[in-house]
C-alpha cells in the first residue's frame, strides 16, 4: 500500500514510515488539486482530515478521510478504514526521505556515539543518515506493538 499523507498528517506521516509503509508527505503548501493529482500518478491513497479535498474530480478514487484528532486517534482510524499492518517491516524505510534503508558495514565522517559503534547499522542511500537499535527503537516498537493490538493488525 503506497500512501500520501497531507500536512496536517505529518506526524502519522512519518510513524506509517516507522512501521515499514511507503509514505509520501505533502509539501508545504501544496494546492489539494495538486495532492489529488499526485496521488493519482503515483498509485497512492492520500490520507487527510480535511472534508474539502472530497469535493474535487477524482477525488473519490484515491482520498481517505480520516476522522481523527492526536497522534494515536489517528493510527486508531488507518487501522480501521485500511486494515494497515503497524508491524509489517518496521524500521525498514528513512524516517525522512521513504526510501529503504540498507545494512552498512562502517560509516565514515558520521558522527555516531560511541556505544553504538559496534552495532548493526543501516543506512539511507538518499540521504545518508545512519540508524540503530538504541532504546528509541524500543520504545517506538512498543509503540507500534500497541497499535496492532488495537487494530487488530498482525
Amino acid at each position: 500500500m503506497r500512501l500520501l499523507c497531507d500536512e496536517m498528517l505529518k506526524g502519522l506521516a512519518r510513524w506509517l514510515r516507522a512501521a515499514g509503509h511507503d509514505t509520501e508527505i505533502a509539501e508545504d503548501g501544496e494546492l489539494d488539486r495538486s495532492l489529488i493529482a499526485r496521488a493519482l500518478a503515483d498509485d497512492r491513497l492520500l490520507l487527510t482530515r480535511d472534508r474539502k479535498l472530497l469535493e474535487f474530480r477524482d477525488a473519490e478514487k484515491v482520498v481517505r478521510l480520516l476522522d481523527c484528532n492526536g497522534l494515536d486517534d489517528c493510527a486508531r482510524a488507518v487501522s480501521n478504514h485500511l486494515g494497515l499492518d503497524w508491524l509489517t517491516r518496521p524500521f525498514s524505510r528513512c524516517l525522512l526521505c521513504n526510501v529503504p534503508i540498507v545494512p552498512v558495514k562502517q560509516v565514515e565522517g558520521q558522527n555516531i556515539p560511541a556505544d553504538v559503534r559496534n552495532q548493526p547499522l543501516w543506512q539511507c542511500p538518499h540521504c545518508q543518515r545512519i540508524y540503530w537499535q538504541g532504546g528509541h527503537v524500543r520504545r517506538m516498537r512498543a509503540r507500534l506493538e500497541g497499535w496492532a493490538r488495537e487494530g487488530g493488525a498482525s
